[in-house]
């Protein structure tokens, strides 16, 4: 639902769905909650079907689906009527994609179970594929057992009625007046495409026009609203709505909606973004998974957008947002496998290409990530995407000389530097730094602080090194304080002000930025190893033992450590000592390490805009 509603409606929603689906994991009915030693196996075959079981939770909660759905599998053979066993083995293979393994079970489970609700969404899907309009209506009525089932229940039906020509029903099911408000804008959106795929042009367009007067920003609804109007032959008001929806976005728009325009422009008339009812239903099950993955819910969202690509294998944006799943949890190749599944000559196409090279990036399988965005920039020398995947790669991999090469070309190619080009300067500004040119670091920072003076990340970092270099003191204590008061839960942002105060001899402010700083990020080494330094110079010496203490549990750099035991053996320094060392060499490796964890936060690099 970032595609559908306000940030406050989506949490309101993915709220609702959580609770009412017990995270998807507990809707059985079944007394035993666990697999019974004493079932229909035999008793020496138990520990095996428990054993699976409970290794079937473990995989799932490391986020191995795959190895959860086949541990499952094995409890279930041993216990086949287990009603726990059946629905998490049925789970696990809808979000695995496996359809011919996921059917019977889902038959079996709404047998024992007919309230439940994605078993018979699921059969419901599948009778609509089969043309049985009459059956999937009654399944997906009977998925209408909680607040988030009656939402996926009436859209779902609207569009199967639809299907079975009864447009008529399909629209009245969508006024249902005693929904929620995040329920509302789902309905209000299905019935806008439902009326549009019917040719209800003018009705279509009262309904589209009352959702885009509050929310110009949501993708979904800008593609759906412009392809409407351009449909039409209104190519002024297609090319108005995504304008304000770029003017909202406040960046360079979503690959898809770009292309949109260009073609609107050519005096193209586009096709709707949703034409067909097995479209529309895909749309149901894709939003409502959108919604969930966006919002933290990534298990039960992998369910709705796999059956969202159950009825529409091919669907570009489901099978975008099951990659990002992948990537979430970490499942690189899997990601990479759903990239590939997106057909090509989409708008999407060079985005894909990049995501799957940052994809190969995590696999550590880096020269070919590199080989793949060089081509990517050679194929479109004005693309800057490539450009910008292949610098944030060559940083993180401490490769800054080729990280600066490919900033610098990405800059040339900007012709008016705008807010929205700050992070190229403060990245290549960052590389500048980490190889020793600090006069080109601090023109390419106060660059990206022109370009967005409210940036944290652009005010902490000039602002830290100011101070670490002892010069523009104060100018750089008020850098990292604003940085600190837009973004007060960034543990490490609240360090560098802790650390100014520290190497200005402040040390009672020191300790107490410090000690917030600990508090957000405990887990932090270098976080707990300012704070113990802070606590030395006010006198509380056991408190900074137990400090130094906690930085060596939690697995420092080598030479960190190292610096740490020598504190926990000697302390620190006396100050009159202290003072006669250099302030840029006195604690030199503390604001490498602490810069070391903010050169890589810069905007999230992301070729699906939203």
């Amino acid at each position: 639902m970032k595609n559908l509603a306000s940030p406050g409606l989506r949490r309101a929603f993915a709220a609702t769905i959580l609770v009412a689906t017990g995270g998807l994991a507990h809707q059985a009915k079944a007394s035993n909650p666990e697999p019974s030693r004493a079932s229909a196996t035999s008793q020496a075959s138990a520990p095996t079907q428990l054993g699976s079981y409970m290794a079937g939770r473990v995989a799932r909660g490391q986020n191995d689906v795959a190895a959860a759905a086949l541990y499952y599998n094995s409890a279930l053979l041993r216990d086949p009527d287990n009603e726990v066993l059946l629905e998490q083995a049925f789970l696990t293979q809808v979000t695995e994609g496996n359809w011919v393994t996921a059917t019977p079970l889902a038959e079996k489970l709404v047998k024992i179970q007919p309230g439940h609700r994605m078993a018979q969404a699921f059969t419901g899907l599948r009778e609509f594929k089969k043309s049985n309009f009459s059956e999937a209506d009654d399944r997906l009525k009977a998925a209408a057992v909680n607040p988030i089932g009656e939402l996926t229940s009436l859209l779902a039906r609207a569009w199967v009625k639809h299907a079975d020509g009864k447009t008529k029903e399909a629209l009245e099911l969508l006024d249902a007046p005693k929904q929620p408000e995040w329920a509302q804008v789902f309905l209000r959106y299905h019935k806008a495409l439902l009326a549009d795929a019917a040719g209800r042009t003018t009705e279509a367009r009262a309904i589209y026009e009352r959702i885009y007067k509050t929310d110009q920003k949501t993708l979904r609804i800008a593609l759906a609203y412009a392809q409407h109007a351009a449909h039409t032959g209104d190519f002024k008001l297609a090319q108005q709505v995504l304008q304000q929806h770029f003017d909202r976005s406040k960046g360079e728009g979503h690959p898809v909606a770009r292309a949109l325009s260009a073609q609107i422009e050519a005096g193209e008339r586009a096709v709707l973004l949703v034409a067909t009812p097995t479209e529309g239903l895909a749309e149901v099950f894709y939003g409502l998974g959108e919604a969930l993955t966006g919002e933290g819910g990534i298990g039960p969202g992998a369910v709705f957008i796999q059956m969202a690509l159950y009825v529409q294998p091919t669907f570009p944006f489901a099978l975008a947002t099951l990659a990002n799943v992948y990537e979430t949890t970490k499942n690189y190749e899997a990601a990479i496998d759903a990239y590939n599944r997106i057909p090509r000559g989409t708008a999407l196409e060079s985005s894909i290409e990049i995501r799957k090279a940052l994809n190969l990036n995590q696999l550590e399988k880096v020269e070919e990530a590199k080989s793949v965005l060089d081509a990517l920039a050679k194929d479109d020398p004005q693309d800057l995407k490539p450009l910008d995947a292949l610098g944030t790669m060559m940083r993180g991999h401490k490769r800054f000389d080729e990280a600066i090469e490919y900033y610098t070309r990405a800059i040339s190619l900007i012709k008016k530097p705008e807010a929205k080009h700050w992070s190229y300067y403060y990245a290549r500004g960052t590389s500048y730094e980490r190889v020793k040119q600090w006069p080109k670091a601090e023109a390419d920072l106060q660059t990206a602080l022109k370009l967005a003076p409210e940036q944290p990340l652009i005010l902490n970092y000039l602002g830290y090194s100011w101070v670490d270099q002892n010069r523009n003191l104060k100018q750089g204590v008020a850098l990292i304080e604003k940085a600190v008061r837009l973004k007060p839960e960034d543990g490490y942002i609240v360090d560098s002000l802790g650390w100014a105060h520290f190497r200005q001899g402040n040390f009672k402010e020191a300790v107490k930025w410090l000690e917030r700083a600990v508090e957000i990020r405990p887990e932090d080494p270098v976080l707990n190893d300012h704070l113990g330094d802070a606590f030395w110079r006010v006198g509380r010496e056991r408190e900074a033992r137990y400090q130094w203490e906690q930085s060596l549990t939690l697995k420092p750099e080598p030479e960190d450590a190292e610096k740490v035991r020598a504190k926990l053996e000697k302390g620190l320094p006396a100050l009159e000592k202290a003072a006669a060392v250099k302030p840029a060499a006195k604690q030199a490796a503390k604001p490498d390490v602490l810069k070391k964890r903010t050169e890589n936060k810069t905007a999230p690099f992301t070729p699906f805009v939203q």
